[in-house]
């Protein structure tokens, strides 16, 4: 017999199915069912796999034959490529973000002031951060850069002969990269657009009336007002550096050069995997990227309590 403990936890469990089935409750879960299936096909499976595949020999054409840690050891004791890799990378990532976010956040204070044509120009900024990533404008960025492309016939016509291969030259083909990066700003800008119109114009009065100029204003209040959006963008435009992958792959061929300057990390994971069938120390790569990146922004957060301000907290 059932004890009279248990009736209420049953009845308990009947409500909870009952719920679950109610109608509503239904169109919910049928709306949400296409990305968890998404999700747990393209996101959770691909990720988990990774993880067992970079412990493992495999070549995408046979059957993955288990290693232990000899890919991460071998990345790590005889691989000179991935140290060069890195290198590039956090070069390409600690000197392009900043930049991107420099002029971004410079952009974004012009388009306070508006005026008629201020949606059309903030469309007009917008259009490299759809555009910059693609196939097209890597190709446009060869020619721009090219022995006879638009930046050396623009020296020329400012009275500085040049006839740079812009790509070709180790130490300048990266700086491309990051011009291309920086280029692309117009998503940052439309983020630090909205916050600047979250700062109340009353601080801004009251900065005018204590004879603040212009400096001032910028350094103790939209600074400080902006930090978190600042985090945001920081976060996002740092994961997306490390990522950069079609720019790199497109102008250099595929194979980084010249002299590996436009070795990306994703790049030299990319021939690993896919064009030395490498798969396995491909995956040992990719988690070390991931180990990275989650560190990064795991210093990120931490450092945040120290020079991010939120209002609600009363800016510890």
């Amino acid at each position: 017999m059932t004890s009279l403990h248990a009736l209420p936890e049953q009845q308990k469990r009947k409500n909870t199915f009952r719920n679950f089935w109610e109608k509503d409750n239904v169109v919910g879960y049928v709306f949400i069912l296409p990305f968890v299936i998404g999700f747990l096909a393209f996101t959770l499976y691909p990720v988990v796999s990774s993880l067992y595949y970079s412990f493992t020999r495999y070549d995408l054409l046979s059957s993955p034959e288990f290693a232990g840690f000899k890919n991460y050891i071998n990345i790590f004791t005889n691989d000179p490529k991935f140290y060069k890799s890195m290198g590039v990378t956090f070069f390409y990532v600690f000197v392009s973000v900043p930049l991107r976010l420099a002029f971004a956040l410079a952009v974004a204070m012009l388009f306070t002031y508006n005026t008629k044509l201020s949606p059309v120009y903030r469309a007009v900024y917008y259009i490299p951060s759809l555009i910059g990533g693609s196939v097209a404008i890597a190709v446009l960025w060869q020619r721009l850069f090219g022995d006879n492309g638009v930046m050396n016939m623009l020296l020329w016509l400012i009275g500085i002969p040049s006839n740079t291969n812009w790509l070709g030259n180790p130490s300048t083909s990266l700086w491309t990269l990051i011009i291309l990066a920086v280029w692309q700003f117009g998503s940052s800008m439309l983020i630090f657009l909205a916050g600047l119109k979250q700062i109340p114009a009353s601080y801004y009065e009251a900065a005018e009336m204590d004879s603040a100029n212009g400096w001032q204003k910028f350094t103790h209040i939209t600074l400080p007002m902006l930090t978190p959006v600042i985090f945001f963008n920081l976060i996002m435009q740092l994961i997306n550096g490390f990522m950069s992958f079609t720019q790199a792959f497109i102008i250099s061929k595929g194979n980084g050069a010249p002299l590996d300057s436009l070795l990306l990390y994703s790049l030299y994971l990319y021939q690993q995997a896919f064009g030395f069938y490498k798969m396995g120390y491909g995956c040992a790569l990719a988690w070390i990227m991931l180990i990275i990146i989650a560190v990064f922004t795991a210093l990120l957060f931490r450092s945040s309590n120290y020079w991010v301000y939120y209002e609600s907290k009363g800016g510890e």
